[in-house]
């Protein structure tokens, strides 16, 4: 009992330490995260941080594990509502695209891919948190094409493409681009999903 305590104890410092660097990266953006600067924000130690994570790599990963999860726990919900595939389509966009140019996952997601081409476990990170969106997805298409709402032949295509499509406009966002922001990434991520995806 008293080592299931322990193990529980180490999880909640854990999850309290990805949480703050999120919030540290939303707040202050990725350059200004060292280990000293979160550690001083919960409190205790940069070895103590370490102890957990080994490395600032790490952390980051774990840091946008721990935001994918949560995504994905909204996903779940999202795919479970009781509402017309069109609005689910809808939805599944605006849950994917940054909040704006200082969201802190995907300000991540920019750090990390750059580093994937050397580092084997990232990448096999990355693709493992990439086919649950894209898993989800097909679902989503999947069942519009059953219930008579989608024109798709090709699912996983689609899929693949329309996600493609969020990455290019995610990165516009968090860039900070002329004509870029948030409002404006939903107007096209709209247009080009009808496109992409007929309803019918």
């Amino acid at each position: 009992m008293a080592g299931a305590a322990r193990r529980r104890d180490g999880q909640i410092a854990q999850e309290r330490m990805l949480e703050e660097a999120m919030a540290a990266i939303a707040e202050n953006g990725l350059a200004a995260l060292t280990m000293s600067a979160l550690a001083e924000r919960l409190g205790t130690s940069g070895g103590h941080i370490l102890y957990y994570f080994g490395s600032k790599d790490r952390l980051l990963l774990e840091a946008l594990r721990w935001s994918e999860a949560q995504l994905g726990l909204e996903r779940a919900q999202l795919l479970s509502r009781r509402v017309t595939a069109h609005r689910k389509l809808a939805l599944f966009s605006e849950l994917y695209l940054p909040r704006g140019p200082r969201d802190p996952r995907w300000t991540l997601w920019i750090e990390l891919w750059a580093r994937t081409a050397s580092n084997e476990p990232l990448r096999a990170a990355q693709q493992e948190i990439d086919d649950g969106w894209q898993r989800d997805l097909e679902a989503l298409l999947s069942k519009g094409v059953d219930q008579g709402r989608f024109a798709v032949g090709d699912v996983p295509g689609r899929a693949s493409e329309l996600l493609a499509l969020l990455d290019g406009l995610s990165t516009r966002v968090v860039l900070g681009q002329p004509g870029a922001d948030r409002a404006a990434a939903l107007e096209r991520a709209r247009s080009a999903t009808a496109a992409l995806i007929p309803h019918l």
